[in-house]
Parts: C-alpha cells; structure tokens; sequence
C-alpha cells in the first residue's frame, strides 16, 4: 500500500494544481480549488484540535471536577465529521488516499495512466451520487428542524451541510482530475 505523494510516479502536483496554460478553464479551476482546499486544510487542522480540546475538558469536568457536560460528545463529533469530509478534495487532489499498488507495479506507463483515469471517472459517479443525497439530507434536516436526540439537541444541519460542501469539494476535485486526464494523459510532461 502506498500514499499518492509517497508515489515518485505520481502525476499530480499537490492540491490538485493541474498545469493546463492551453485550457484556461481547467487551469483557473485548479488553481481556486487549491487555494480553497488550503485553506480548509487549515480549518480541518484547527477543528481536531478543537475536538480534542473539546475531549480532554469533558474529560477534566466529568471525572476530576464531577461537573456533567451534555454538550461535548456532539460537538466533538460534529468537529470531526466536518474536519474528514472538509478535508477529503484535498487529500483527493494530492492523491493521499491509501490505494494498493500491487497492480501498478505490473502494468505499462500508457495502460497505468488510463486505469488511473477509469478510476477516477468510476469515483466521481459514486462520488457525484453521494454528494446529491448529502444534499437531500441536508434540506429534509433544515426544513424538518431535525436535532441530535440529546438534551442539548443541536441541528444536525450542521453536521450534514458540513458533508455536503466536503463532497461537493472532492466531486469537483474528481471533475477537474478526469477532465485533466482526459485532455492530457496523466502524466504526460514527466
């Protein structure tokens, strides 16, 4: 198993900066994608960190001080649920998901480089399906006034607008890498 950026064949300049000075469109898109993915990289970094902090304080309240908190288990999850599918375009633009490398290793150049592109057109249907039903969660959650069944009961359009923008990110980060690839084989400058 390997990471993208682990890769030394890897055909992506992080962040999914895809270098197209003849498409102007897909050059364009590229670049506010990864200013976007940077800077929600950031807010994903901050949001652990929160939740963490989030942890320990119920942690410190709840056994050494005996002071019950009600709150901290949802606000830890909606830290983290919004830090992981924030994050995903980003980790998706610089290919760090763990992919198995096993059949790379055997294939040509040529044939690698389209079993990247077929991967890529397989996730952004899956993807694209997923991010629609996000969507639809999230307007029953908002109009329906749907809550979290604790005592605090917190709107949990929150949690699924956060899942929505995250797929709505790594789709169009799956858009941008099959239009590169499909315009310019992967990898074709190296």
């Amino acid at each position: 198993m390997s990471h993208g950026h682990d890769n030394p064949t890897n055909p992506y300049i992080p962040l999914g900066f895809v270098q197209h000075p003849n498409i102007r469109v897909l050059r364009g898109l590229s670049i506010g994608l990864s200013w976007i993915h940077r800077t929600l990289s950031w807010l994903s970094m901050l949001a652990l960190v929160a939740a963490c902090l989030v942890l320990t304080s119920s942690v410190v309240l709840r056994y050494f001080l005996k002071i019950p908190t009600d709150w901290q288990d949802e606000t830890s999850i909606f830290l983290l649920v919004g830090a992981i599918f924030i994050s995903s375009g980003a980790v998706q633009g610089q290919r760090g998901h763990v992919a198995i490398e096993a059949v790379a290793g055997l294939l040509s150049s040529k044939v690698n480089r389209i079993r990247l592109w077929l991967c890529d057109v397989i996730s952004l249907a899956f993807i694209s399906f997923f991010t629609w039903k996000s969507f639809a969660l999230l307007l029953d959650a908002y109009q329906q006034g749907m809550t979290t069944a604790s005592v605090w009961g917190p709107p949990l359009w929150i949690p699924y607008g956060l899942m929505s923008i995250g797929m709505m990110l790594l789709n169009l980060q799956l858009l941008l890498q099959v239009l590169s690839g499909w315009t310019k084989p992967y990898g074709a400058n190296q």
